[in-house]
């Protein structure tokens, strides 16, 4: 008999003798115990059945995982940049500051160090424990999101991930209306509400020194493009995308396909490290198999997949892997 099955028939056994017990105690006390127990076994069960990884219903990791996932999934490998892992390995650095060529790169040592004097130096979600049940929904900008009224499903989760340009205005029944992180690059950044967390993708070190300039001086104007020279957005809220996570999740997830990963596979895959169930919404075509952005009356467009740089059909085969080995719900719209 597995490990599994010997704990959940002990912890059922726990279980029955508890409310066998409890039931006669109480019986002279309420007239009714089963009022007591309808509100309180659930909890009781959820705690005493939980596999030890998470509270949850299904956690995303759990004990005998699957070999696919469990080759690739490494939890050690955190998603956010401290001065503790900001340090990179000469291979990753070479190949970060390749993804956009920057021939004249300023000191990523001494830009590092200035960056930490301007927002939190902070190690966040390293609380993992079998109390926390930590439900997130990552919301894409797939066309198939319109007409899906997914809002309120998405804005019940604690945390929301949402990227890019996305609007929320007018699109609530379907998008939902809270953001808690908003995932972005110089050259898809947005102004952020004040209770809403800048989570930003350095693709080199000028975006490093570019996200100090947009809260501070403004002086930076151009990367290889135009981009906003101030962002409104809260500095103590601002997290930055290790590139250390960024090259583990290229060599590991996506086998090296594309020249690097989406927005959006990027954004699911930090749902997958500080999660314990994910909800993914607003990924891949609508029904009609075309591939737009949901505020877009152009459904035939298709810009977002063929970029040139993401290998889209890859990303999305093991984002449909991650849905069939019970990883992720994912949510397909419209």
């Amino acid at each position: 008999m597995s490990l599994f099955k010997m704990r959940k028939i002990r912890a059922f056994t726990l279980l029955f003798c508890i409310i066998t017990f409890s039931t006669f105690l109480f019986s002279y006390t309420f007239p009714d115990p089963s009022l007591y127990f309808y509100k309180y076994a659930s909890r009781w069960s959820d705690s005493l059945f939980s596999k030890g990884f998470c509270s949850c219903h299904h956690c995303m990791t759990e004990p005998d995982d699957d070999p696919w996932f469990t080759e690739r999934f490494n939890q050690s490998v955190h998603p956010f940049m401290t001065t503790r892992n900001s340090v990179l390995s000469e291979e990753t650095f070479r190949w970060w500051q390749w993804l956009q060529s920057e021939r004249q790169p300023a000191n990523y040592s001494q830009v590092v160090e200035k960056l930490f004097q301007v927002i939190p130096d902070e190690q966040l979600y390293m609380d993992a424990n079998p109390e926390r049940c930590r439900t997130c929904a990552v919301v894409g900008n797939s066309g198939n999101l319109k007409g899906a009224q997914y809002g309120g499903l998405i804005d019940s989760n604690n945390i929301i991930i949402r990227m890019n340009q996305a609007p929320i205005s007018g699109f609530e029944e379907d998008v939902g209306s809270r953001t808690t992180h908003h995932v972005m690059y110089p050259e898809s950044a947005i102004d952020l509400e004040n209770n809403t967390s800048l989570v930003l993708i350095p693709f080199k070190t000028l975006d490093l020194q570019w996200i100090i300039s947009a809260l501070t001086t403004g002086t930076i104007k151009q990367t290889y493009l135009p981009v906003m020279s101030r962002i409104k957005a809260n500095k103590y809220r601002v997290i930055i995308y290790n590139p250390t996570f960024f090259k583990y999740i290229y060599d590991t997830w996506l086998e090296s396909h594309g020249r690097y990963p989406s927005t959006g596979f990027l954004s699911l895959m930090i749902a997958l490290h500080i999660c314990d169930e994910v909800s993914v919404f607003g990924f891949g075509a609508d029904q009609f198999g075309n591939w737009h952005h949901y505020w877009e009356e152009n459904h035939l467009g298709g810009a977002f997949r063929h970029t040139g740089v993401h290998d889209g059909d890859y990303e999305y085969n093991v984002t449909l892997l991650l849905a069939d080995k019970h990883k992720i719900k994912l949510f397909k719209g419209v």
